[in-house]
């Protein structure tokens, strides 16, 4: 018998205000007919003013319970995917398990990038495998408005706000791909690559920063890097392109989708698309994209989830899941 992390709920949240590409047009130099032609984006949510990071974690985390029929004290864990944490400490983590009332698990955050839901779900499935948590609430939120230069119309337009949750509980498997939750994982990172995408400040350096990236090296790598990590991940559990229901990737730009989609030999009417909507959301992306997909009825038990990102440091990896 194998421990597996099966997904029991999701749930989404996105800020109220929805900000459309035109609204762009007011104050750099650009389009809306410009950004959807390089990143597919159309919109996408702010933050309001005082709504932190862990408010939209908080209320994300409330809709996965909800689905998933628990209450705040049946989790034993909470980890947090994010860049943006409210505060350098404590770990927003610990503030959402504080909010929703869970007073017997613990919490902390994990920061990726735009890979740190996929480091996140490894992190939980590792905790559930080896029994040290049972039930998991894995969370990915971030607040880049926060950290963007809004003369930099390379970058500006790209970002969104938002949070995405799911819920993963311990559950005997026989140890095939046959079994509900994680099958596998491949995690990866490369840290040459680090000045491709980063925020020119931190702590250390007494500088908030703000987010600088090399955009079409960005592309390269996330194309090849992608693609490869997905494939890892089917093979370690024997499965191909062919077995997967859904590829749910990182939103960040629809080119990127669609070229990665293509290398893995998956047809696009076979991947999840949020991009249009909700922009790059970094970590929230993936959980926002599987709550959408679970609400609009695409996903259902038994489908074959393949879920893929790439960020900063660089870091990147993928994730296997029998839904």
């Amino acid at each position: 018998m194998t421990r597996r992390a099966v997904v029991k709920g999701v749930g989404h949240y996105l800020p109220e205000r929805v900000v459309p590409n035109s609204e762009f047009e007011k104050t750099v130099d650009t389009s809306d007919a410009w950004i959807k032609s390089r990143s597919g984006i159309e919109r996408r949510h702010f933050a309001a003013p005082g709504q932190t990071t862990s408010d939209l974690a908080t209320r994300a985390a409330q809709n996965a319970l909800k689905m998933a029929g628990m209450e705040a004290d049946d989790i034993d864990a909470i980890v947090l995917a994010t860049s943006t944490a409210d505060l350098t400490f404590p770990s927003a983590a610990t503030m959402v398990q504080h909010a929703i009332g869970n007073t017997r698990g613990f919490a902390f955050d994990v920061q990726a990038v735009c890979a740190g839901f996929v480091f996140a779900l490894s992190t939980a499935n590792a905790m559930i495998s080896s029994g040290q948590a049972n039930r998991v609430l894995v969370i990915g939120a971030e607040t880049f408005s926060r950290i963007m230069d809004w003369t930099d119309r390379s970058t500006c337009v790209l970002f969104g706000d938002g949070a995405g949750a799911l819920i993963l509980e311990g559950q005997e498997g026989d140890g095939t791909a046959a079994d509900r939750g994680i099958l596998s994982t491949d995690l990866n990172s490369d840290g040459r690559y680090r000045d491709l995408l980063y925020v020119d400040g931190g702590v250390s350096t007494q500088n908030t920063g703000m987010l600088r990236m090399e955009g079409k090296e960005v592309f390269r790598h996330a194309v090849e890097k992608l693609a490869k990590t997905a494939h890892t991940a089917l093979e370690k559990v024997g499965l191909d392109a062919d077995d997967v229901t859904w590829v749910v990737p990182h939103q960040a730009n629809i080119r990127i989708i669609q070229s990665t989609a293509k290398r893995l030999g998956v047809e696009m009417d076979r991947v999840i698309v949020t991009v249009q909507d909700h922009g790059n959301t970094s970590a929230a992306s993936i959980p926002l994209a599987l709550s959408v997909a679970v609400e609009q009825g695409k996903i259902k038990q038994g489908d074959i989830v393949v879920t893929e990102a790439i960020g900063g440091g660089l870091a990147w990896g993928a994730v296997v899941i029998r839904w």
